[in-house]
């Protein structure tokens, strides 16, 4: 059973049991916009600048027992063979506020192929619901003074990246508080 933790903060908020893990799934932001994002991440004080590694949610934070991965890993990797590769463009900020104080880089292209694996992803031994409606993005700030929200929403606001998305990333969340890789699941799917 998966329990959900937080909605795409990454913050870690609990502590599970040593019978569970806490997961994400995520499409990464690669070089040379990974860094620059840390950077800007740091440069506004969030505290999550150094344990969390710049990404799209597909699954949010997410409680599951350690029995059940073998099963997860499955379903994963049979959601990555139904997906193609695609493209992506991240451009400009947006914020929550004031549903929730947070800037993001958005997401100018790839968007419904984000959709569509992430609501495969929530499928199966991952089902869970989700607190707030869908919307892939890229938390740049979140925790930080209404200043900093503001500068790492104009400072960014020209970003441009553009990028060739051919997997998705599973995180665990790692003792101290940070994310690891747990494993790469490469799109295989057919072009639509």
């Amino acid at each position: 059973m998966t329990r959900r933790v937080n909605d795409d903060t990454f913050v870690g908020r609990l502590v599970p049991p040593p019978e569970n893990a806490v997961i994400g799934i995520v499409v990464p932001v690669p070089e040379p916009w990974a860094q620059l994002l840390v950077d800007w991440r740091a440069k506004v004080g969030d505290p999550q600048a150094g344990l969390v590694p710049p990404h799209v949610t597909l699954l949010p934070p997410t409680e599951v027992a350690v029995a059940e991965r073998p099963a997860i890993s499955a379903h994963l990797a049979e959601v990555a063979t139904c997906h193609p590769p695609f493209d992506m463009h991240l451009a400009g900020t947006g914020t929550f506020s004031p549903v929730s104080e947070v800037v993001f880089v958005a997401v100018a292209r790839g968007i419904g192929s984000c959709e569509l694996i992430a609501n495969d992803v929530r499928r199966g031994p991952l089902a869970r619901s989700l607190s707030f409606p869908y919307h892939p993005h890229v938390t740049v700030a979140h925790d930080v003074p209404g200043d900093m929200l503001e500068f790492a929403y104009s400072g960014l606001a020209d970003l441009s990246a553009e990028f060739r998305v051919d997997r998705f990333t599973e995180f665990e969340q790692t003792s101290g508080g940070g994310w690891a890789v747990a494993r790469e699941y490469p799109l295989t799917g057919p072009p639509r």
